[in-house]
């Protein structure tokens, strides 16, 4: 007669690759710290001006944007404080675009780590989207100085938009790097995509024009749809909270800012949602397409 052996307690184990997803990344928060300071200490390494050039790089980028669009085309015409408008657009675009194309590479740029151990592949994504809003941060600073120079007297409703829309670009760009990143590890084409999706990215949301433009050159359901766009609401959002206290005329804003960016936070959160399935759908082939 044989004795049955007990059966053996792997409740203390996990499955490989068989993670919770965005929600593991929470109990992984040392490594998460470490990739942060990782990223953002190596970003200048080896550099002389070292993190000046988060300041240099925007004000380079604003001062060709306002020299050829302002001065040259005329575009900053009926804009009041074009220079303000112009500066609080483009630093809520610089956001995105690095923490989504940095999210798309993230996977590729941390092969060895992918290959050689197991934690939640969400870490990478999650820790370059946060890497990008500490990179924000000197432009942010660059702006308020700015602001308070021309009698900045915001709101309370105003400085909450302010932090609705950061959620908002940070949300969209990680949704959009989980999607990417991962077919990215398989094809790298996603890749090439990612950086048309940025070329258009800052002429897709009021930055370099006024959103009445828009308007008045398009059909009232193609504009609502322009309307739509998550990045819209965020530049939005930072107009009406930097640019538009500093204004004397009170110029035109749009209509239903909050309800538009109610939707725009939906659009944010579908991306994150098909984003992280599909990443989950692709984690299992990472290390050996990698």
């Amino acid at each position: 007669m044989t004795r049955s052996t007990p059966a053996e307690d792997l409740s203390g184990f996990s499955v490989p690759g068989a993670g919770r997803g965005i929600l593991d990344v929470f109990r992984y928060r040392y490594l998460l710290r470490l990739l942060i300071r990782k990223g953002t200490q190596t970003r200048y390494h080896g550099s002389v001006l070292g993190w000046t050039w988060s300041y240099v790089k925007p004000a380079a980028q604003f001062a060709i944007f306002y020299v050829v669009l302002g001065v040259f085309l005329d575009l900053n015409r009926g804009i009041e404080g074009f220079p303000i408008y112009l500066f609080s657009g483009i630093i809520v675009i610089n956001l995105f675009n690095e923490a989504f194309g940095n999210a798309t590479k993230s996977i590729v740029n941390n092969a060895p780590l992918v290959k050689k151990i197991y934690l939640p592949r969400e870490l990478f994504p999650v820790a370059d989207v946060f890497i990008a809003f500490v990179h924000f941060l000197p432009q942010l600073a660059i702006l308020l100085v700015v602001v308070l120079l021309n009698g900045w007297a915001p709101t309370a409703v105003q400085i909450a938009g302010v932090f609705v829309a950061l959620i908002l670009v940070l949300v969209l760009a990680l949704g959009l790097g989980l999607l990417f990143g991962s077919v990215n590890v398989s094809f790298r084409d996603a890749q090439n995509v990612v950086e048309i999706i940025l070329l258009f990215s800052t002429w897709s949301a009021p930055v370099l024009y006024s959103f009445t433009l828009v308007r008045d050159k398009l059909p009232q359901w193609l504009f609502e749809l322009y309307m739509a766009n998550p990045l819209t609401s965020a530049v939005e959002l930072f107009h009406s909270a930097f640019w538009y206290p500093t204004t004397v005329t009170s110029p035109e804003r749009p209509e239903n800012l909050w309800l538009l960016a109610t939707v725009g936070m939906v659009i944010a959160a579908l991306f994150l949602l098909i984003g992280q399935l599909v990443f989950r759908k692709f984690e299992g082939r990472f290390a050996q397409d990698l």
